[in-house]
C-alpha cells in the first residue's frame, strides 16, 4: 500500500514570516507596528487600532495549555499512521493563543494550565511544525 503524503502549508505574503521562523526553530508572532498589539493568526489589519502596519517578533515559545483534543480518527489519510495524536491550544506569554501537537501523542499528562514550551518537527512539504512539550 502506498503511503499518502500529508498536506503542506501554502505560505502567502501574509504568513511567510511565520513559516520562515518555524524553519529556523522560532515561533514568530505578528504585532501591530502602531499600537503594539500581538495577533496570531496573522492578519492584514489590527483589530485594536485598524493600522495596516505590522512587525514580527520572536516569541518566547512558553505558555500554558488552554485546551486540547486527542484525535482518534484522521482528518486526512496522511495522518492515519500517527493515530492517536493530541492537539493543544496554548496561551502564549505574549497574550495570544497558538495551536500545535503535544509531544505525548496519547495526551498523557495534559491538564489545564500545564506549562509548555514550543519545539518544531519536520512536517509535510519540508515545513517545520510546532510541537509543545511540558516545561521542567
Amino acid at each position: 500500500m502506498a503511503e499518502t503524503s500529508k498536506p503542506a502549508p501554502h505560505p502567502s505574503p501574509l504568513t511567510q514570516p511565520y513559516w520562515d521562523g518555524t524553519a529556523q526553530g522560532v515561533l514568530r508572532i505578528q504585532h501591530c507596528a502602531a499600537c503594539g498589539k500581538p495577533r496570531h493568526y496573522p492578519r492584514y489589519i489590527c483589530d485594536a487600532c485598524h493600522s495596516f502596519d505590522t512587525v514580527w517578533k520572536d516569541s518566547t515559545g512558553r505558555g500554558t495549555v488552554h485546551s486540547w483534543t486527542v484525535a482518534h480518527h484522521a482528518f486526512h489519510p496522511g495522518f492515519a499512521g500517527e493515530l492517536p495524536y493530541a492537539l493543544v491550544v496554548v496561551d502564549l506569554e505574549e497574550g495570544v493563543r497558538a495551536l500545535g501537537r503535544f509531544a505525548e501523542p496519547s495526551g498523557n499528562g495534559l491538564r489545564l494550565g500545564l506549562p509548555v514550551r514550543v519545539g518544531f518537527v519536520q512536517g509535510g512539504g519540508g515545513f517545520a511544525l510546532p510541537v509543545f512539550t511540558p516545561e521542567g
